[in-house]
């Protein structure tokens, strides 16, 4: 076991070394914390973990782990139950506290009453288990749209309020687009392949139709519903078929395929995340000043819209040699001035609600004004009643939904199916 840690740890996944050098690093300590790889989040990591290796004289190795939420999240279960030190410090998922908890310092007695009332209150209770803080909340999300102003003007289209308006008017411009001779041009792109990523649009969808959360508060289950199957339905018929506004690819785009397309000009609308935002308004991005971010459809007129809570948050391993320095730099890492930073170059909305008054947070984050109630009273996930089942439920629904869009499956077929999965692998009918 050791020699298959060591394999993932230096091979497979690579560490890479913070440069802030001590006067005396014959003596310090290493801190390894794993940061997410994607290009902009894993460079602020980077720049973070160096200012307070500089600041405290001690080491900091980042481990850079898969792109895959599943795929790091079954690497962190190999590396927690077989107590491994090698990692202090895990980037965790929203939804994986319940999960992880056992393996995780108790952060509660390191808290003033003053540092938990500064966090967003459902952020961080999200990082709690059993009445204890298990983590601490780095930077939240909810999932949000972005369309191509510039293609909505020049044909008159308002921006849609329902997602069956919304696919109305993308394939009002696709016509005319296409008609133009730009046969490259999309209308919707999303994250569809059979992913963690999968079953966040698709609470979106069937919890702004009026569907509910898969379970309930109790753990009941509830997604076999007609306005479940309709807002599935929908979206599946988009995909794929002659006249269709999403591509057949989508099937297998996770967060960066389904920006690639967007960014690269060939979309008009994307669900993503508000990382993108920096990213689609870099230099060299062929979208740059053509695009807004906004609030996600509903499902039906006047109705509720549904933004799926996301976000990261670090917990200290119970495993850690160094408690002391790796509760000290997550609490640095989810700190104010950190957090403004992050908000400030790379588009990351802070869990401080003081940052979302901040005017230098504003000024690079115009979105935030508007979108911070979408934020913070973004949709849960069922990980509360399902716990440390909740990564089973997810993928029983991820895997039903995807065979809806791939055409393999009627919606109303499926979600009958799923419903009996998930009764027969429930206690009493509950998760």
């Amino acid at each position: 076991m050791r020699q298959l840690r060591n394999f993932l740890l230096a091979g497979v996944l690579g560490l890479v070394a913070g440069v802030g050098a001590s006067a005396h690093a014959d003596a310090a300590k290493k801190i390894t914390v794993s940061c997410g790889s994607n290009g902009i989040e894993r460079d602020l990591c980077i720049e973070g973990t160096n200012e307070w290796s500089k600041k405290t004289g001690q080491r900091v190795e980042i481990l850079s782990t898969p792109n895959d939420s599943n795929e790091r999240l079954g690497l962190y279960q190999q590396l927690l139950s077989a107590g491994s030190a090698d990692v202090d410090l895990y980037q965790i998922d929203v939804v994986w506290p319940g999960i992880l908890a056992s393996h995780l310092l108790d952060l509660t007695p390191h808290l003033s009453e003053k540092e938990i009332s500064e966090h967003v209150a459902g952020a961080l209770n999200s990082n709690k288990a059993d009445g204890k803080v298990v983590a601490l909340p780095w930077f939240m999300d909810g999932g949000v749209l972005y369309y191509r102003a510039d293609l909505l003007k020049k044909y008159g289209q308002k921006v849609p309020q329902t997602w069956e308006e919304m696919g109305k008017v993308a394939k009002l411009i696709l016509e005319k687009e296409h008609a133009a001779g730009n046969a490259e041009l999309w209308g919707f792109v999303y994250q569809g392949r059979a992913y963690e990523g999968l079953t966040c649009n698709a609470l979106e969808w069937v919890a702004s139709t009026g569907g509910g959360t898969i379970v309930d508060d109790k753990g009941a289950v509830t997604i076999n519903n007609p306005q479940a199957a309709k807002a599935i339905g929908l979206v599946a018929s988009w995909v794929g078929k002659k006249g269709s506004i999403t591509p057949e690819g989508v099937l297998s785009y996770s967060e960066e395929e389904a920006r690639g397309i967007f960014q690269s000009g060939k979309s008009i609308f994307m669900r993503n995340w508000p990382y993108a935002w920096a990213l689609l308004n870099s230099k060299d991005s062929a979208v740059k000043g053509k695009v807004v971010m906004t609030s996600l459809p509903s499902g039906t007129a006047g109705g509720p819209r549904a933004a799926t809570l996301g976000g990261w948050s670090l917990g200290v391993s119970k495993y850690t040699k160094n408690p002391k320095e790796a509760v000290d730099l997550a609490k640095f890492l989810t700190g104010f001035e950190q957090q403004k930073m992050r908000a400030i170059k790379g588009s990351f909305n802070p869990t401080r609600v003081a940052l979302y008054s901040d005017a230098e947070v504003l000024k690079a984050n115009p979105h935030l004004k508007e979108l911070k109630q979408v934020f913070l009273s973004a949709v849960p996930r069922p990980a509360g009643p399902t716990k440390t089942k909740y990564n089973r439920l997810s993928a029983e629904f991820w895997n039903s939904v995807h065979a809806v869009l791939s055409q393999a499956e009627t919606a109303e077929s499926s979600l009958k199916k799923l419903e009996a999965r998930l009764a027969k692998t429930s206690n009493g009918g509950k998760w």
